[in-house]
């Protein structure tokens, strides 16, 4: 397989639309690619393609590593999307987002998160054969990235590294490595990420992603909303001591800072590459194998990752208990995290409900998220949300439970119930006055 030669980039999103078109040097892109219509692009991104700029589309929920196959739908989604922005490659991630459903006999959940896979041979013959789908299905090569993770499985089988390298080698896939992620893994599981790296097949290597976090109560938060610590730099120029990356990308997904800020820190990522390209000892890269001959898995191995992975996603969003051996103070830090994760989306995807609900809303969302997991996309949430608080005895001020059914009525009913301007303007001045 060809390795596309990248260079530098960074994450582009709306809310840094312009100043990644006017920084200097950027050889690429890469766009959520849940976040972009195949029919209608951003204006920008459109812009940037004109100039020779790469787009690639970065998924992250077909969910590789969960126990169902990926679903047709997202494959042709993400499918779409690479030829709209006649992308060179499509990446995903190496985790499950979903668990339940027909494999276990229970209800379907949603993570709203990229949660890790138990490196064993069940989850790993179960992740070779969905790598397998989704590569015949994509009309680009497919990349998979290495994920941080709060929490550990037990009885795990693998190292990270020989988990990577044996997917890579069963299935001739390509990897996203993301450094910021095996610090992540460094400071919450204590695994060096010299020798996952030196375990990886670096050869295989498609590109890299940094990008920052924070450290609170001795576990390290991937946030992608901070600056990117040295350790993180560190990786980079020890990955980039071993091989030549072909591409590296800054990763930002809220708040942002100033775009001198963002051009500096692609400036400090470039002479992490640069000082381990001058350690690199001059030699031949071992050339990326062939796949290896797919071998069937048992309905049984899907089995049993479903059911694992079920109980492990009830603990963490449906409140039942934590399975024997995880460990407990860890699984609640994920837990809250996650229920956190849930509350910002929504307030995003639904910001009617803040506005309503006024200092009331993240609490009344936390408490409703403790027991009540998510079961579609982020605007189904919303919906349940307001649901679950428009049940008798849950919103004592009569204005804003009406304001509330009004908000329930217009989301949930075929068509809006008052698309007149008169009509929202008076539902505007309606919310307005419920701030005050």
């Amino acid at each position: 397989m060809t390795t596309v030669r990248l260079g530098t980039g960074i994450g582009w999103r709306p809310e840094i639309a312009d100043a990644v078109e006017a920084m200097p040097g950027i050889d690429w892109v890469e766009v959520v690619a849940e976040n972009v219509c195949p029919g209608h692009p951003p204006a920008s991104l459109l812009r940037l393609r004109e100039r020779g700029v790469t787009v690639v589309p970065h998924g992250v929920s077909l969910g590789l590593g969960g126990a169902e196959r990926p679903g047709e739908g997202r494959l042709t989604a993400l499918a779409e999307r690479a030829t709209a922005l006649g992308s060179p490659l499509v990446t995903e991630h190496i985790a499950f987002v979903r668990a339940g459903g027909p494999l276990t006999a229970s209800p379907g959940i949603e993570a709203g998160h990229l949660l890790p896979v138990p490196r064993t041979r069940d989850a790993l013959a179960v992740l070779c054969e969905n790598v397998r789908i989704a590569q015949e299905a994509l009309p680009v090569p497919l990349a998979v990235e290495n994920i941080a993770a709060l929490f550990s499985w037990p009885g795990e089988e693998m190292t990270e590294g020989q988990f990577l390298y044996e997917l890579a080698d069963r299935t001739g896939v390509r990897l996203l490595i993301d450094v910021a992620n095996l610090h992540t893994n460094h400071v919450n599981r204590g695994e060096d990420p010299a020798k996952a790296l030196g375990e990886l097949p670096v050869e295989a290597i498609a590109y890299v992603h940094v990008a920052g976090g924070f450290e609170r109560d001795g576990v390290w938060h991937d946030s992608h909303a901070h600056p990117v610590p040295r350790p993180v730099l560190d990786i980079l120029t020890d990955l980039a001591s071993r091989v030549s990356p072909p591409g590296v990308l800054l990763e930002r997904d809220e708040n942002f800072p100033p775009p001198a800020e963002l051009e500096r820190e692609l400036v400090a990522i470039r002479e992490a590459v640069e000082a381990g390209a001058r350690a690199r000892v001059a030699s031949a890269p071992e050339p990326v194998r062939e796949p290896a001959a797919a071998e069937p898995v048992a309905g049984a191995a899907r089995e049993r990752l479903a059911l694992a992975q079920t109980a492990v996603l009830s603990s963490l969003v449906a409140g039942t208990p934590v399975p024997e051996g995880f460990d407990r103070t860890r699984m609640r830090v994920q837990a809250r995290a996650l229920a956190a994760k849930r509350a910002d989306v929504v307030a995003k995807v639904a910001p009617e409900l803040p506005e309503i609900l006024g200092d009331g809303y993240r609490p009344a969302f936390l408490a409703y998220a403790q027991t009540r997991p998510m079961t579609g996309g982020y605007r189904h949430d919303a919906l349940a949300f307001a649901e679950h608080l428009l049940r008798p005895g849950r919103v004592d001020s009569p204005r804003t439970r009406r304001a509330l059914r009004d908000w329930h009525h217009d989301r949930s009913g075929p068509r809006p119930r008052a698309p007149r301007p008169t009509a929202r303007l008076a539902r505007a001045t309606h919310r307005a006055l419920l701030r005050r």
